[in-house]
């Protein structure tokens, strides 16, 4: 069963060096665990260190410039669409919720997923 991610949930992307801490943007008045819950409008995520994608123009020219040597340079993450498939039967605020299972692409060529969310599922016997 899939968890909701709410504000302070941990992701990683498989070409970032470090994991960051998602924001929650979208809302701030539908709240899980005494958190704001997310939805899959928020792609507004901070750096992950480092970024050794070839893709990104910035490691490419660096790599360039280091004879082929793979060299990372800083993340800044380009994720223009959607997470998918987030919770399409769960709307907060008119949106689809986050759910841990959703991945996000990043338009250098990462995948984003949620590693770790503060909000857990509690079932009931």
């Amino acid at each position: 069963m899939a968890n909701p991610v709410v504000n302070g949930a941990m992701c990683t992307c498989s070409f970032g060096a470090a994991p960051c801490v998602l924001p929650v943007t979208s809302q701030q008045t539908v709240l899980t665990c005494g958190v704001p819950q997310a939805t899959i409008l928020d792609n507004k995520l901070p750096t992950f260190g480092m970024c050794s994608c070839p893709a990104n123009p910035t490691v490419a020219a660096a790599t360039a410039a280091a004879l082929g040597v793979l060299t990372p340079m800083p993340c800044v993450p380009l994720a223009p669409a959607p997470w998918a498939p987030g919770a399409p039967t769960v709307l907060v605020g008119g949106q689809p919720l986050l759910n841990n299972t959703s991945k996000l692409l990043c338009g250098y060529g990462g995948v984003i997923q949620v590693t770790m969310t503060p909000a857990l599922t509690v079932q009931t016997p």
